[in-house]
């Protein structure tokens, strides 16, 4: 089975949708899609998500299944008594890369963490994720699958970067901490994690992409900036 999991395009938040880029982005995005011959499509219910994937869906005549625990992810944090809820997934290097345990599988034990919902928002996704692929026949066991239908079904999932991290993440049994800090889907990237069936039964799945735009590169479209921050301290970019 293949998971194709794909970020919205160029976003316009204050409007939850598109901006023009984004549209533009996402008119590539789906003819890159339609050649995908995909079987199933589910998505955020975030009006950037259901944007993004409506150019993809018209070009293949096909419906997506709107899944809520797609939405960006919610898990919040405090980091002062007068301050209010923020996002868990934006932090200063300074915040975590000297804490032991963002690194490894109990994340979200630290004590910032703690602080609001992060755990309870993890395991909502997590959770979520489990049925819809043991719908389609993998069963999650520990750190591996049950392949209790093996099949090569290719499933696209519209989505959010914060919440694709926190899919692979379970995925492969690390913590999002690393994903959402070290690696970066800009908008409409397109990530493909892939089962491998190596014992009878057991299943685990493979990156073989992470956040792909040749699209844009191939259709001549700058690649957006969204998600990413300034490359030197020095530059005029958002920090």
């Amino acid at each position: 089975m293949q998971l194709i999991i794909v970020r919205h395009g160029d976003p316009d938040y204050v409007l939850d949708s598109l901006t023009k880029e984004g549209k533009k982005e996402a008119k590539l995005l789906a003819k890159r899609l339609e050649k995908e011959n995909a079987d199933y499509f589910y998505c955020s219910p975030l009006g950037r998500a259901q944007k993004t994937a409506s150019y993809t869906l018209k070009l293949v005549s096909k419906k997506a299944e709107t899944l809520d625990w797609l939405r960006e992810f919610e898990g919040k944090v405090k980091t002062g008594p007068l301050k209010p809820p923020e996002q868990c997934w934006d932090r200063l290097p300074s915040d975590w890369t000297g804490i032991d345990d963002y690194y490894g599988e109990k994340w979200y034990d630290t004590a910032l963490m703690k602080t609001v919902n992060v755990k309870e928002e993890y395991k909502r996704v997590c959770d979520g994720l489990d049925a819809l692929l043991k719908k389609h026949g993998y069963v999650h066991d520990g750190r591996i699958f049950r392949a209790e239908r093996s099949n090569h079904d290719k499933i696209v999932l519209f989505c959010h970067f914060g919440v694709e991290c926190v899919i692979l993440s379970h995925l492969i049994g690390m913590s999002p901490m690393l994903l959402w800090h070290n690696f970066v889907a800009l908008p409409t990237s397109v990530t493909t994690a892939i089962t491998e069936e190596r014992e009878e039964g057991i299943a685990v799945f493979r990156i073989n992409a992470f956040g792909d735009t040749s699209h844009l590169y191939a259709g001549g479209q700058p690649v957006s900036f969204a998600a990413r921050f300034c490359e030197c301290f020095e530059d005029d970019t958002r920090h």
